[in-house]
């Protein structure tokens, strides 16, 4: 029977759908609607001391669009800004109205082994199954020292993942920042110090754009603007390179995050090493409801690969993905023509002629491939605008 149950440090989740820390789980009359409709687990937006000064600029969102589609996301926003007693209130009532679902604390402190430890001895006492160490916020918590700046710092992660380790009582996660050179640096100095896990990635900083026609910055804030975290569809590739490559230096579990709005994105994290995902942007842009067609559609994915469970499909990828140095530059792809859906308009000819290796041209029977020009690059598969090129490989053999 396939099931997409899957157990995580001793903790049963019953789908692999996690909400990630962000304003879907500011609270938790939105959490406890979330968990009605279905979602397998949040975490909560992070918790902070109660000194740390926080104010918000409005408005503090914009976003990235292509063909009238919303492809990016950026935000501003700090973190919760409520009280520690109430969180623990309120994940009590959580876990008892919701007992099989997964409850992460999200936490961020300066770099103070008393406010870190704090936090996770009030944290401790209640029904949480697990900590994310928030050191990857790529805005406003960076100018405090605190936020990436803790996650682009070896030793500084050191440091605190081991500050939390010695009073945790429960396994946590550490949230890594993909705004680093080499993100398995930083995976492997905590999971040295102590980590139980991995969450990957936040937020991309970046700077979204002009409004070529005010003026003015996309994300326009009394005439002023700053890079904020960029989340959605167009940072996927960046996720998957990140979890990817922690899971080659890795055995911890990781959560993967990071432009997941569909069971197709889901599927691809689990199989470059996901134990689980977290959703946001995706849930910002269109709602908790969501959840039906990633679970729905990931379930019958999984039938129709004769997967049983998320364990079967993980890390299904890995392997495959190497070095430049180690790839096949013998062997070459070649275009071929579906005659029944070309429709003889030339633009792979012209972008070929521009772009590439003047390999095709238009004849009176349509395009025809000349393969002693051709390289085997495939741009002309994406610009057709029929998908009526296609590649097959031709085996290179030697006598």
């Amino acid at each position: 029977m396939t099931t997409l149950e899957t157990t995580i440090l001793g903790i049963i989740f019953e789908n692999p759908f996690i909400l990630a820390s962000a304003p879907p789980t500011a609270s938790i009359e939105s959490i406890d609607k979330a968990f009605d409709l279905g979602w397998g687990g949040a975490v909560l937006k992070t918790i902070s001391p109660e000194n740390l000064e926080m104010k918000e600029a409005s408005p503090r969102f914009t976003t990235l669009e292509f063909s009238h589609k919303t492809i990016g996301f950026q935000n501003i926003e700090l973190l919760s800004h409520k009280k520690i007693a109430d969180w623990c209130d309120g994940i009590k009532y959580l876990k008892e109205k919701h007992p099989t679902k997964v409850i992460i604390a999200s936490i961020m402190a300066p770099v103070e082994r008393s406010a870190w430890q704090s936090l996770v001895l009030q944290l401790n006492e209640t029904p949480i199954d697990a900590f994310e160490l928030n050191f990857s916020c790529p805005h406003g918590m960076p100018e405090k020292n605190i936020g990436m700046a803790i996650g682009t710092s070896a030793e500084i992660s050191i440091l605190i993942t081991s500050w939390v380790r010695e009073v945790a009582k429960k396994p946590f996660f550490v949230k890594l920042t993909p705004n680093i050179t080499d993100i398995t640096s930083i995976a492997k100095a905590v999971e040295i110090a102590g980590a139980n896990g991995i969450s990957a990635i936040n937020t991309v900083q970046g700077f979204m754009g002009i409004d070529l026609e005010t003026l003015e910055p996309k994300l326009n804030i009394d005439g002023k603007t700053t890079y904020g975290g960029c989340s959605g569809a167009f940072v996927k590739p960046i996720g998957l390179k990140c979890v990817s490559q922690i899971r080659k230096s890795s055995n911890l579990p990781i959560l993967g995050i990071g432009g997941i709005s569909t069971w197709e994105d889901a599927a691809e994290y689990i199989m470059v090493g996901s134990n689980a995902v977290q959703v946001c942007t995706g849930v910002m842009l269109n709602g908790y409801g969501i959840i039906d067609n990633l679970k729905n559609g990931l379930l019958e994915y999984m039938e129709s690969k004769n997967f049983e469970t998320i364990e079967d499909m993980r890390n299904l990828i890995v392997n495959k993905i190497t070095t430049h140095e180690s790839l096949n530059k013998i062997d070459i792809s070649y275009p071929n023509i579906d005659k029944d859906k070309c429709v003889k308009c030339g633009k792979c000819a012209q972008i070929c002629s521009e772009s590439g290796h003047k390999a095709m041209k238009m004849t009176r029977d349509g395009i025809e491939v000349l393969k002693n020009k051709c390289e085997g690059c495939s741009l002309c598969k994406y610009v057709c605008p029929k998908s009526a090129i296609y590649m097959s490989c031709s085996k290179i053999t030697t006598a």
